[in-house]
């Protein structure tokens, strides 16, 4: 009898397992959303509004900067948005893309500081946790007058 409990037993098993991992994976592809939409909005606050402390309700306990430009924490994104807010007043970023993996949102940005100039492409990578944002990595890369190309970069 425990022959035939066992073959059951495991396919009951692998059946829990498959529900379990496909709520999971809602769970995580909503969570993927939620963070993406935090994202947007911190830099939509911070970055186009000036807000800083608007956009800092996106933000954890910690923030960490890996732009050797900008310090890390709340402080150092007030003094970065007080400086754009000062030095940029009209300066837009236009998000182009973005993508989601995991706890990472990524974003494709033209962001021109000075009306009727170029601008830069910019590479913005923020990690979340508990759907606050608690590090940031960019590139940035001005646009060239005169590209060895005709693609865009955007």
């Amino acid at each position: 009898m425990n022959t035939i409990l066992r073959p059951r037993t495991a396919v009951a098993a692998l059946l829990l397992a498959l529900a379990s991992s496909t709520a999971m994976a809602a769970t995580s592809e909503a969570q993927q959303e939620a963070n993406r939409k935090a994202v947007l909005a911190f830099y939509e606050k911070g970055l186009n509004q000036k807000d800083a402390d608007a956009a800092l309700a996106y933000v954890g306990n910690r923030y960490v900067q890996h732009n050797p430009g900008a310090a890390d924490g709340p402080d150092g994104f007030r003094k970065f948005i007080g400086f754009l807010r000062e030095k940029f007043p009209n300066s837009h970023s236009e998000i182009k893309r973005s993508f989601v993996d995991g706890d990472y949102v990524i974003l494709h940005v033209h962001a021109v500081r000075e009306p009727g100039t170029r601008g830069n492409a910019i590479v913005d990578i923020f990690k979340l946790e508990d759907g606050k944002i608690v590090e940031h990595w960019d590139v940035v890369q001005p646009i060239p007058e005169t590209p060895a190309n005709s693609n865009t970069m955007f």
